[in-house]
């Protein structure tokens, strides 16, 4: 098998990696900010302000990641 061809599909496959736990986390920030906002109702603003934060950060990652394995599959 070529080397190249395998260096491709391992970026491939880390960028799945990477996309999959970019997507586990946004569902992970969601399902804590909701408990947080029925435990704290009058917090709100301040936990759905976090969590957009923190939501941005995690996907901006994940996007990094798919960026870059492209990038290894286009180049030759």
């Amino acid at each position: 098998m070529d080397i190249t061809l395998m260096a491709k599909a391992i970026a491939v496959i880390g960028a799945s990696f990477g996309i999959a736990g970019g997507s586990i986390g946004l569902g992970m920030i969601g399902s804590k900010a909701l408990d947080a906002i029925a435990r704290q109702p009058s917090e709100k603003k301040d936990i759905r302000t976090n969590m957009i934060l923190m939501a941005a950060l995690i996907e901006g990652l994940a996007f990094f990641g798919a960026i870059i394995a492209l990038l290894v599959v286009f180049m030759k």
